[in-house]
């Protein structure tokens, strides 16, 4: 029996060694969002969020029949407080409540605004200069120095960006920029909310507004101002019917969805009102999860690639369980 067991001490000890040799699991970037500790984690205020509710869907699927809400959060400042402004003002008259979706462009964007373009604006909405798509408050490497003190822009494994020197982060926002950092400009990802404009030097009000439903339209970056993102309710804009008229616009009224009501959360009842929070790009798990994006080692993946469009490196945005 003694020699027995220590031949199976021997045995052991043989195969202990090529177990604590095997590699970790490799991570992948959802996975490692998912086991972000909670300090990395930053709430989303609600005077930053912008709530639409859209009329039921009585012709589609039981799936779509039933309420249909996007949740928009605002961008913060420096970038595009002009518009935000307005924003503000128009939600806060209840401008959008009655109005509708009027144009729906396959990949590329939702539009929704005042379709007669009749409606009166409210007063005191700011006109904005062209020069405010670009914010050239920032030193070199994208340092700026700010009421809250100096932040830096987060770079990220972007091999090369077509639109720009310079790609990053900057307070959970992708951001663009020139090589020597002092200008900077956010930048036109999926999902991102837009400003409707005239032919320059209209800038528009707010009033009308888009979001991106395809391939990251990079071209609209300083042409047309950002203004914020949607983090819940995609689903609802992306599926709509595409517009049959030039640049998919509706043709009939019955082709429109009608907007229920526009909403700054904080505006809505405590019990209703929708709580998110995001990955800070500054911690350590945000720049794990964009090294992940850009390199995927992860089983399923060969090659990694290398580097990622900072449009492919998305910010973690989670909704709070109430």
């Amino acid at each position: 029996m003694k020699h027995l067991l220590l031949a199976a001490i021997a045995a052991a000890s043989l195969i202990l060694p090529a177990i604590a040799s095997e590699p970790a699991p490799i991570s992948s970037p959802g996975e490692i969002a998912a086991a972000a500790p909670a300090s990395d984690w930053i709430a989303i205020a609600p005077s930053d969020l912008l709530v639409m509710d859209l009329a039921p869907d009585a012709k589609g699927p039981s799936t779509r029949s039933g309420p249909r809400r996007v949740v928009i959060q605002l961008m913060p400042a420096p970038f595009s407080q002009g518009w935000i402004g307005n924003i503000r003002k128009l939600a806060a008259a209840h401008w959008w409540d009655g109005t509708s979706i009027n144009r729906v462009q396959d990949n590329y964007v939702v539009q929704w605004g005042d379709a007669t373009e009749k409606k009166a604006l409210p007063e005191g909405l700011a006109a904005v200069p062209e020069s405010r798509y670009v914010e050239s408050r920032f030193a070199s490497a994208g340092v700026h120095a700010g009421a809250g003190g100096t932040e830096r822009l987060l770079s990220v494994p972007v091999k090369t960006d077509a639109y720009s020197g310079l790609a990053g982060f900057w307070s959970g926002w992708p951001v663009a920029g020139a090589k020597e950092g002092h200008d900077v400009w956010p930048v036109h990802c999926y999902g991102t909310v837009g400003v409707g404009r005239n032919m320059s030097p209209d800038t528009g009000s707010g009033a009308e507004l888009y979001a991106v439903i395809g391939h990251a339209p990079r071209h609209l970056d300083r042409n047309i101002a950002v203004v914020g993102r949607v983090i819940s309710g995609i689903e609802h804009l992306s599926s709509l019917p595409r517009g049959t008229e030039a640049l998919g616009f509706y043709k009939a009224d019955a082709e429109r969805t009608l907007i229920t009501s526009i909403r700054i959360a904080n505006e809505l009842p405590a019990a209703e009102q929708p709580e998110f929070e995001y990955l800070s790009t500054e911690s350590d798990s945000f720049a794990r999860y964009a090294d992940a994006r850009a390199n995927r080692r992860d089983p399923f993946f060969i090659r990694p690639a290398g580097g990622a469009d900072i449009c492919n490196i998305p910010v973690p945005v989670r909704a709070v369980a109430k």
